[in-house]
């Protein structure tokens, strides 16, 4: 068997040292930049959920002003809302 002199013994503790603090930067930096991935990834998804909801919102919406061009309904609307009256009409509120 072959002995390692002194000088072979630091080389070697250099290279392995100098690997492992490498290895170590490479796994500090990979672990972060997949963290960031990972929350990138939970944010896009609830973002998602509020478009998603605000677009049925905006169909909603919509689908009203659409109906507000309608006299008819407008009428009907500000009887039921607001307790306007025809003409000769007597307003009766029943208790929910």
């Amino acid at each position: 068997m072959i002995k390692a002199s002194k000088k072979d013994k630091r080389r070697i503790l250099f290279w392995a040292l100098l690997i492992l603090i490498i290895v170590s930067y490479l796994g500090v930096f990979t672990y972060n930049y997949w963290s960031k991935i990972l929350i990138n990834y939970q944010e896009r998804e609830s973002l998602e959920e509020e478009y998603q909801e605000l677009l049925s919102e905006e169909k909603r919406l919509s689908s009203e002003a659409t109906k507000l061009l309608d006299p008819e309904y407008v009428a009907k609307f500000a009887r039921e809302k607001y307790m306007y009256s025809k003409a000769g009409e007597k307003i009766i509120r029943i208790p929910e």
